[in-house]
């Protein structure tokens, strides 16, 4: 994977996307997750949000934000969105993985789900098969907006990042 984006351009696509330092909106946030974990418990495949997912939830629900490399693409940080199936396809990956992924927000074009491991490291869940994005948000996103994603294979380690980051700041604690 190439070097993220600078934190400071990230942080003003974010910015333009209407986030903020210490932006928190903990009711709507925990409002799609719990339409998520009920909906996925109706597909049989229930989903248990991590602690990393919430608080990643809470700073960017439900926002949307660009991904300058594909103007006509948005990231929308929204885990109520999906299709019929779609749990079971993130319990796969989860089972894979050896670890929890909640979805926090799809991509607009392809309908990606962005989902969220209990490591803070974040996965891409395409209809043509998984990708790595990155461990912390400030990398996830900056893969994201850039394109720039790792072969799911090459992170089964099941080891935590150093730090869950949040852009410049900080996020909701």
């Amino acid at each position: 994977m190439r070097p993220p984006l600078p934190r400071r351009t990230i942080d003003g696509l974010l910015r333009a996307g209407g986030w903020f330092p210490g932006r928190d909106e903990t009711a709507e946030a925990d409002r799609l997750v719990r339409w998520r974990v009920e909906d996925s418990a109706r597909q049989g495949f229930p989903l248990r949000p991590s602690d990393r997912a919430i608080r990643f939830l809470r700073s960017f629900a439900p926002l949307e934000f660009p991904l300058p490399l594909a103007p006509e693409r948005r990231f929308v940080a929204n885990p109520a969105v999906g299709y019929e199936g779609d749990a079971e396809r993130i319990a796969d990956l989860a089972e894979y993985l050896g670890r929890d992924l909640f979805p926090v927000g799809y991509e607009t074009v392809e309908n990606g789900l962005v989902l969220a491991d209990g490591l803070g490291r974040f996965f891409y869940l395409h209809h043509t098969g998984p990708s790595f994005l990155g461990a912390g948000e400030t990398r996830a996103l900056s893969s994201l907006m850039t394109g720039d994603q790792a072969p799911v294979e090459d992170h089964q380690d099941h080891r935590a990042p150093e730090a869950f980051d949040t852009p410049a700041g900080g996020g909701a604690s």
